[in-house]
């Protein structure tokens, strides 16, 4: 993060720009918006501010700028055309510790106007550090299309009973379940539509009722994806911004992580061959107690939870201890990996079946029925199979599987740092070691590889 978002409180305090054209009209009229005690510096002033001064009665000084002007200022806008101007109140700003925004020319400000959505008092603002403007605003038009026009009013109407309900729930985690309560329940609607006073008899009826709910816990079973936030579900991240505490795996990735809320306990529970930082069991537990103990418990699996993710046993854990429980599927690493790497798992001409199948060995062995997997027309997809993929090749060959058959190993695939290794199956295990293929991995076999080459779309890059 190369700047700080805050928002600032300048209602009533002296704020200075220096410049009368149309950019500091622009920028007099947000300065106004947010109350501030203008004044303004400019040898001339176009029409449009001088219009919007008298309206406002802001004191405007045809001059000259000196730095003197800036004296009790806490907030500088420069917006003049001469560059000599702008550089000299920026370093005049900067000696008194002023913010300084110099419109255009983002190394000479200590702060950055940022793109605004306007629903007083909720505010949203979008900033690119100056890089990309046009992006800014299109993630503005962005936010403007999907923020409801009234939640003004919902905020409004939320904010004048926070007292109340502060004096009516004591406890925090109370007051904390009591709003989500409330958001998660018809009264937002109401108020965008318009029915502020039925929305009023709602609240009551739910504050009036809250005291007297015990506080329990829930488990949110989420699968997190392969990798790449953007493929996370919509009910996912509603989760993810709800859960007090959070156990994650070992491949969900810093990215999905960074979505997290802020202030949730994160507890790491990651397993990998041979390094398992809880056994299983342990983690069961550590869900029902935490549950137990009022907590909304996020439980964050990468790809899909029911698929190789042993979801099926927390939940069994969690029926029997009477926890309330949610689950949300996620896109699955075969499907994930499979589509970025540029190979459908099945095609009317190559494959009309597709198995997902477990690499882990067991007694330094893959214990799989080999001769079902042999048969033409269908796709394997092998998880966590790169330790045993000598073992896989060479039991697939045995079985009587063609030795030209295509293997694709992705290599932490929908990432950043994602790898496609593309080989017949006599030598793909070789070829992996060669280029340093590491885990996690998903193991393509089958005739769909072939279009790998044509369908490569995703190159890795960020």
């Amino acid at each position: 993060m190369d700047l700080l978002p805050i928002f600032l409180n300048i209602r009533g305090r002296k704020c200075v720009i220096v410049g009368g054209g149309e950019i500091a009209t622009r920028k007099a009229s947000l300065l106004l918006r947010a109350g501030a005690n203008l004044h303004i510096i400019a040898e001339a002033i176009c029409d449009e501010l001088k219009i919007l001064c008298e309206e406002h009665s802001v004191p405007v000084s045809l001059k000259t700028y000196a730095n003197s002007d800036l004296r009790g200022a806490i907030l500088v806008v420069a917006a003049t055309d001469k560059l000599d101007t702008n550089k000299q109140v920026s370093e005049a700003a900067k000696a008194a510790n002023i913010p300084v925004n110099v419109v255009d020319q983002p190394e000479l400000c200590t702060f950055i106007m940022p793109a605004i959505v306007d629903r007083s008092p909720m505010v949203v603002a979008i900033s690119s550090g100056g890089s990309s403007p046009v992006l800014t605003r299109h993630l503005k038009e962005l936010n403007d299309t999907m923020i409801p026009a009234r939640i003004d009013k919902l905020a409004l109407l939320l904010g004048s009973y926070r007292e109340k309900v502060k004096s009516s729930l004591i406890k925090f985690p109370e007051r904390v379940r009591f709003w989500e309560s409330v958001m998660n329940s018809n009264i937002p609607e109401l108020v965008y539509n318009g029915n502020v006073k039925d929305a009023i008899v709602e609240l009551e009826k739910r504050l009036h009722s809250s005291g007297k709910d015990v506080l329990t816990g829930e488990v949110y079973l989420v699968g997190a994806g392969p990798g790449d936030p953007d493929l996370l579900t919509l009910r996912a991240l509603r989760l993810m911004h709800k859960a007090d505490v959070v156990l994650y795996d070992r491949l969900v990735s810093a990215e999905i992580l960074v979505k997290l809320r802020p202030d949730a306990r994160k507890i790491y529970v990651g397993k990998q061959s041979a390094n398992h930082s809880y056994e299983q069991e342990t983690i069961n537990e550590m869900l029902v107690r935490l549950a137990l103990e009022g907590n909304k418990v996020l439980r964050l699996k990468g790809g899909d939870p029911f698929i190789f993710g042993r979801g099926g046993e927390e939940l069994e854990t969690l029926a029997e201890a009477g926890i309330a429980f949610q689950i949300v599927p996620g896109i699955t690493a075969a499907s994930g990996c499979a589509s970025y790497a540029g190979i459908p798992l099945t095609h009317r001409d190559y494959s009309q079946s597709v198995r997902f199948l477990t690499g882990h060995t067991k007694d330094g062995k893959v214990p799989l029925e080999w001769d079902v997997l042999v048969k033409e027309q269908q796709t394997l997809v092998f998880y966590m199979g790169l330790a045993g993929l000598p073992m896989i090749c060479e039991a697939l060959l045995e079985h009587g599987m063609c030795p030209s058959t295509p293997v694709a190993v992705v290599q932490q695939g929908t990432t950043a740092t994602q790898k496609v290794l593309v080989a017949d199956i006599q030598n793909i295990a070789e070829l992996a070691v060669a280029n340093e293929i590491k885990a996690p991995t998903i193991i393509i076999i089958g005739e769909v590889v072939k279009l790998q080459k044509s369908f490569s779309w995703f190159n890795g890059a960020p």
